[in-house]
């Protein structure tokens, strides 16, 4: 009884660590970036965390890596939406609220929704990763040379894919399916990237959200649903995917058709 009380304290110890050092994480990236004004020491701060995948032997290090993607491109996509909170004509105070904002949802990420396994939340980590990824993407990038862009955009689009398929039993072909997905990812960003548009947000002016992170949030959740179909019944039935075709659509078409003459390019 004694030996299973120490296990439940130390369990309760850790868990606690656990959360603290996640909090210390994410407060500590916004005081970087609010303090130095460098992206790059927070990227060095979130590689450093990062040391546990590589606390390995080196043949397994890709391995690590690939099945901790989804987390990676959120972290660097955190970093890179703390550092462009400052590119409107904006308040310090204002800057301020949306870091602290950015700070609490990554938190969020670390200790709620990063930790679970159940399919449905590997889902909801990689339709986060997918469109946080993106924004922040688009937000650093869109004066850069477009192959950047495309090849970025083709490794989120492989690794959120990866790490849905990584949940059914049996795929034999996930990696194949992956690479696909990424490759049409990349088709896509593509064309976003030489017709980038972008949305402030009512009342957070220096939060821009890039038109192309909604398209490939829609298309992804389309792509999912007709796997997820296809898995269950050995085909892709109309009845499983019309809703989310429609919804999806929907959105894509309000978008493209009433929202661009009021949309601000990035610049």
């Amino acid at each position: 009884m004694e030996f299973l009380k120490t296990i439940k304290r130390r369990s309760f110890i850790n868990e606690v660590v656990y959360i603290a050092l996640n909090i210390g994480l994410a407060i500590g990236l916004m005081l970087i970036i609010q303090t130095t004004g460098s992206l790059w020491l927070a990227f060095a701060f979130v590689a450093v965390s990062l040391w546990r995948l590589f606390a390995v032997r080196p043949r397994f290090w890709f391995a690590h890596v690939q099945s901790n993607m989804v987390n990676i491109i959120v972290s660097f996509s955190f970093v890179i939406l703390l550092y462009s909170a400052n590119s409107a004509n904006v308040g310090d105070a204002q800057v301020l609220a949306l870091r602290s904002f950015l700070t609490i949802l990554y938190i969020c990420w670390l200790i709620f929704l990063k930790p679970l396994s159940k399919r449905s939340y590997i889902v909801g980590q990689a339709a986060v990763a997918l469109f946080v990824g993106v924004t922040a993407l688009y937000t650093l990038t869109y004066s850069w040379d477009s192959s950047f862009t495309v090849l970025a955009a083709w490794l989120i689009g492989y690794s959120t894919s990866s790490h849905i398929l990584g949940s059914y039993d049996d795929e034999s072909h996930a990696d194949l399916l992956s690479l696909s997905w990424g490759l049409v990812f990349a088709e896509i960003s593509w064309l976003a990237f030489h017709w980038t548009v972008a949305y402030r947000m009512p009342i957070i002016k220096n939060l821009l959200i890039p038109q192309v992170s909604i398209i490939a949030l829609c298309a992804g959740f389309i792509a999912y649903k007709s796997y997820d179909s296809y898995y269950h019944h050995q085909k892709v039935r109309l009845n499983d995917v019309l809703l989310p075709v429609i919804f999806s659509l929907g959105i894509v078409l309000v978008l493209v058709l009433f929202f661009n003459g009021v949309s601000n390019e990035i610049v």
